[in-house]
């Protein structure tokens, strides 16, 4: 097949109706992914991840809707929009807007709001970023949800995104969290087959707003996913981000945060369990802009196989951001000789007035852990399971909400044992 990366050049999407102010950011999304063109590995940021077997398929425009789709978690969500190949399937989806203070659209139904205007596009950076720019310019959906000030959110609010059929969708989401609310937003991501993801999610945090956000790759070992989240973090404004990856074949998950009011604080938690030839590049920035503000990062690795994981986090303090507390750690288990996983934690101090500190681990399972269990009538590849799964309880355990965390156990007890069937 062709490559798009040599023969195509990118050419802004546009809906029926969509505000001028739109139009021209697509357009000036697409004239700078002509211009970046698809990341290569001669660039810093990208220097473990290859994309060239993503770029060498001519992905379809115009994809199929697939089959009808069904949500993991029944009707427990207060509302639930659902994607296929980056198409809204309405007849599956439920809004909840008859909830005071909860404002749930289709994006493509959102553009003419105010709020709409004022924060679309605004965080999340396609002049530097190629993958964002391309999904600025050929984003056709995705959700678009505001909380009123002085709301709390009882439940959570779950986006599907499913893909198949050799599609490329590129989703787009923008949630704005007013001031001194509290909302929790869920983003799954499945599929089967071989297909290509380009998702882009903006999270505002109001002043005071408490704002709980989580992905959850479990996608085709065959498909390609590129996933930015970008949050803007206002005054005293409290935000938990926890992104797990189990699937999927070549993954890159870049979350990027602005702290950018006093006082503002950040929870950001990662997981991603690999197995066979899986890869997946974890790329984070917390940058704190404003004195008086915390952030504590954690992610963990678990590779087996012929597995590849990256982590590359980078935490910036700027010049005014005195007072600031910083910790992040990556730890990382590996399960096989061949297995590997890059580690790269970084801090980027710019004033004295701190407490930052970073650390990376990488390991094999405890053998007198293991011969414990053994000992006790525990067979090999179940003591194996537990002790790897106890090692990744600590982020999946601190979920709060209870489907939430069932589901993502039992699709990590499926990956553990073996039990994925795409």
């Amino acid at each position: 097949m062709s490559s798009i990366l040599e023969e195509r050049l990118v050419e802004p999407c546009h809906i029926d109706g969509e505000p001028d102010r739109v139009r021209r950011i697509r357009a000036q999304a697409a004239e700078r992914f002509n211009a970046l063109g698809w990341p290569t590995m001669r660039l810093e940021e990208w220097k473990y991840t290859s994309l060239t077997s993503l770029t060498n398929i001519d992905w379809k425009t115009d994809p199929s809707k697939g089959d009808d789709p069904v949500s993991p978690f029944g009707d427990r969500p207060i509302a639930e929009l659902i994607f296929v190949n980056g198409a809204l399937r309405a007849n599956r989806s439920t809004l909840a807007n008859e909830h005071p203070g909860i404002r749930i659209l289709p994006m493509r139904e959102a553009m003419e709001s105010e709020s709409f205007a004022q924060h679309f596009a605004r965080y999340a950076d396609y002049e530097k970023h190629a993958l964002t720019a391309l999904n600025t310019a050929l984003w056709q959906d995705g959700a678009f949800i505001e909380i009123a000030p002085g709301t709390a959110v009882e439940g959570f609010i779950h986006l599907l995104f499913i893909g198949d059929d050799a599609a490329a969708s590129h989703p787009r989401n923008l949630i704005v969290a007013g001031r001194g609310s509290q909302i929790t937003v869920v983003e799954s991501f499945l599929g089967k087959g071989t297909y290509f993801t380009n998702a882009v999610t903006e999270v505002v945090a109001g002043d005071g707003a408490v704002v709980d956000h989580y992905k959850f790759e479990n996608e085709s070992l065959q498909a390609f996913h590129i996933g930015t989240v970008q949050i803007h973090q206002e005054r005293a404004s409290n935000v938990a981000s926890r992104t797990i990856a189990i699937g999927g074949g070549l993954v890159r998950n870049e979350i990027n945060v602005a702290l950018t009011g006093e006082g503002a604080s950040l929870s950001m938690e990662g997981l991603f369990v690999l197995s066979g030839k899986q890869h997946v590049d974890n790329h984070t920035v917390i940058d704190h802009v404003a004195p008086h503000c915390d952030s504590l990062e954690l992610f963990k690795g678990i590779l087996d196989e012929n597995a590849r994981g990256i982590f590359d986090g980078r935490i910036i303090v700027e010049p005014d951001a005195v007072k600031t507390s910083s910790r992040q750690t990556n730890r990382n288990l590996l399960l096989s000789e061949t297995a590997i996983v890059d580690s790269k934690p970084s801090l980027e101090i710019h004033n004295d007035d701190v407490k930052c500190n970073h650390g990376s681990t990488i390991g094999q399972l405890d053998e007198e852990a293991l011969f414990y269990l053994r000992a006790r009538g525990i067979g090999e590849e179940d003591a194996r399971n537990l002790l790897v799964y106890a090692f990744a309880s600590e982020i999946v355990e601190r979920m709060k909400i209870d489907a939430v965390r069932e589901n993502v156990g039992k699709a990590l007890f499926a990956r553990l044992g073996r039990g994925e069937t795409q």
